[in-house]
């Protein structure tokens, strides 16, 4: 008499097919929830990075004027608007210009030399909330207090950014 064994190795049990398959979505939901992650974490830096970008160029860029300035012309200060006289040394002798600083289009940042057009020191995705205060004793100075928040979307943590940042600058004839 033969006897006849039957070989089980030759596939899959169900259960161990049910089994590959859970270990599979498993890994594979793992991995998506990273790669969800790691989007949302590039673009909350490029916000952040965004938003800081345009707080310092604004910082930078009105601390040196004030710095290069020959004095602050008063009848247009006020808490949104700063005009600074300033002195350029020509070889032809010295000519006295005017720089504004202001808010435009109700949350951009621009200023404008006298006879040239405005410029943006702002991108379009943020808005700027800005006080200047005239400091005169002991010295002539400028507070300057900006805020800049980026315009994202409000449900979507991500796309939030603020940055305030606050300096007093005196004018170099002082």
């Amino acid at each position: 008499m033969k006897y006849r064994f039957i070989n089980k190795d030759n596939g899959f049990t169900f259960i161990e097919l049910l089994i590959y398959i859970a270990i599979f979505s498993i890994i594979i939901g793992v991995t998506v929830s990273f790669i969800f992650w790691l989007v949302q974490s590039n673009v909350k830096a490029k916000v952040m990075r965004e938003t800081m970008d345009n707080a310092e160029r604004i910082m930078r860029t009105v601390t040196k004027e004030i710095k290069e300035a020959k004095s602050i012309y008063s009848p247009t200060f006020s808490a949104t608007q700063l005009s600074l006289e300033t002195t350029r040394y020509l070889p032809d002798g010295e000519s006295i210009s005017y720089i504004d600083f202001y808010l435009c289009e109700l949350s951009r940042f621009c200023f404008k030399k006298e006879s040239q057009d405005p410029s943006y020191l702002t991108s379009d995705n943020v808005e700027i909330n800005l006080t200047f205060t005239l400091i005169e004793d002991p010295s002539s100075s400028v507070k300057i207090d900006i805020t800049v928040e980026y315009k994202g979307p409000a449900d979507k943590p991500e796309y939030q950014s603020s940055i305030s940042l606050t300096s007093t600058v005196s004018l170099r004839s002082h």
